[in-house]
């Protein structure tokens, strides 16, 4: 314990830590105090300063960690390690936790943000978005807390266990009334989109996909489609969600649109055209749109995918086959459109078709005479 008393009855204290990585000392004293007891209260204050200050120089505040974090990442792609994250993703998760993060957490220091902490946040910010997106958002703040750990900044991950139910409805999709509708008028107005969107209905691409796509890959004589590559605005061409390529039947309907295609491609090497707002993201806009003046229920893009597997399946094509055109990694994904299209149930209710032999008559439907005098 550093308490000196002096010549003159008064008494000094002092505390020293060194920095448990660098080695640099830090130290607090105080002069002048008057008595015994109060030099001691006086040392344990300058114990909890001296740690504070050690803490402050080996620990960031969130958003330096969160700046650090991103930096790790960026710098794993460029040399391209086996960590599997693309820009996009970077530019997502950096988006999202910057976003549902700050400025609640801007003067933390990271070791005094808990699992409660983390909880009460995704309650305060997340509380009424999608399953998905709460699950991305913990996800994110997570892998920022393993690289503290693993960086030597923390000890332990505080981020808490927490198990989400993704929910299983498709938020959207057009049925085959509106599918015919939405191509006819988009051909019959000379939509610059209407190409896309029959590519879209009736191939299952993503939009990534869509882009990329590029002749060499269309097998008209065979009508195949080989999707082996992917593109977006951060990481720009690059091989498929994923990761592996697929054959898509070309339906006959969309041969005419893409022959058209095809003769006015000249020597350009991708089939769609290449509109500007595609490029910026605004596809999913200029749909919604476009929905909306002739009348159909406003759904995003890739629900374009959604309505072409709906489709197939509500048809009869088996699921394997959807599934494998489509690039569905896993069957829970293809269970969504089963039970969109109704096919987990198809059949449930033929046991019952005997039953009016049973003595169960069908409802009759009694017309009322309406009196003219009443």
């Amino acid at each position: 314990m550093a308490i000196k008393k002096q010549s003159d009855g008064t008494y000094t204290v002092s505390h020293c830590a060194r920095h448990p990585k660098t080695r640099q000392p830090i130290s607090r004293t105080r002069k002048g105090i008057k008595t015994e007891s109060g030099a001691r209260k006086i040392h344990a204050e300058l114990i909890v300063h001296v740690n504070d200050a050690l803490r402050k120089t080996a620990i960031p505040r969130w958003p330096k960690l969160l700046d650090q974090y991103i930096a790790h990442l960026q710098k794993q792609v460029a040399i391209n390690s086996d960590e599997q994250v693309t820009r996009g993703t970077i530019y997502k998760r950096e988006k999202v936790l910057r976003r549902h993060t700050l400025p609640a957490w801007e003067n933390k220091y990271v070791d005094e943000i808990t699992g409660n902490d983390i909880r009460a946040q995704l309650e305060a910010r997340l509380e009424e978005n999608a399953e998905s997106h709460r699950k991305f958002f913990v996800k994110g703040i997570r892998s920022v807390f393993q690289y503290a750990v693993d960086a030597g900044i923390l000890n332990r991950n505080p981020t808490p266990v927490i198990k989400f139910k993704i929910s299983d409805k498709i938020k959207g999709g057009l049925n085959e009334e509106q599918i015919v509708f939405l191509l006819r008028k988009a051909q019959e107005l000379e939509w610059e989109w209407y190409p896309h969107y029959a590519v879209g209905l009736y191939t299952g691409l993503r939009s990534g996909e869509m882009f990329a796509l590029t002749w060499d890959n269309v097998n008209l004589e065979n009508r195949q489609i080989l999707v082996n590559t992917s593109w977006t605005s951060k990481d720009g061409f690059k091989s498929t969600k994923s990761g592996n390529d697929r054959v898509v039947e070309i339906p006959r309907p969309l041969l005419p649109v893409l022959l058209e295609l095809k003769l006015k491609s000249g020597d350009c090497e991708f089939v769609l055209p290449r509109i500007w707002k595609w490029g910026q993201g605004e596809q999913a806009r200029m749909l919604r749109l476009f929905l909306k003046s002739i009348g159909l229920p406003e759904v995003r893009f890739h629900d374009l995918r959604a309505s072409w597997a709906t489709l197939l399946l509500s048809k009869g094509v088996a699921p394997s086959k959807v599934m494998a055109m489509g690039g569905w990694a896993d069957m829970k994904t293809m269970m969504i459109y089963m039970r969109k299209a109704g096919i987990d149930i198809k059949g449930a209710t033929s046991c019952l078709d005997d039953m009016q032999t049973h003595g169960v008559q069908p409802a009759m439907v009694i017309p009322l005479e309406l009196n003219s005098n009443n």
